[in-house]
């Protein structure tokens, strides 16, 4: 399984990371998450978000998560990316993006790695 993780302070380009995407003969789903910053955070209007991490950390909890997921499901590639610092509203903040060979998988693969990265990884983020 091939697996890459992106943190960035630069926009996601969709464009330039479909371009990177390892699909094989075997492979019958991409599944593609984006998540995008709202323009109200619990109950109040804003302007963006403020990501902050710790790095380290963040790197040393997704190669756990990476490794989990590949004893989980029969996935052939899992790439993730994580916009830092200050992402306005509209724009997106997460990429994921897991390959393999049925869509059940991918779409169960794609909630719990969206779901543990929340649980366990120090990503934050502040109202702006």
């Amino acid at each position: 399984m091939t697996t890459q993780l992106l943190l960035t302070n630069e926009p996601i380009s969709e464009a330039a990371l479909a371009l990177g995407r390892d699909v094989t003969g075997g492979d019958g789903a991409v599944i593609l998450f984006l998540g995008v910053v709202r323009e109200s955070e619990a109950g109040t209007r804003i302007a963006g978000l403020e990501y902050t991490a710790f790095e380290p950390m963040v790197r040393h909890q997704f190669s756990l998560l990476f490794a989990e997921a590949e004893r989980r499901w029969p996935l052939n590639s899992i790439r993730l990316v994580h916009r830092l610092g200050w992402v306005p509203v509209g724009e997106t903040s997460l990429w994921v993006e897991i390959v393999c060979p049925h869509r059940g998988e991918a779409l169960a693969a794609c909630q719990w790695m969206i779901d543990e990265m929340k649980r366990v990884v120090p990503i934050w983020k502040a109202k702006g």
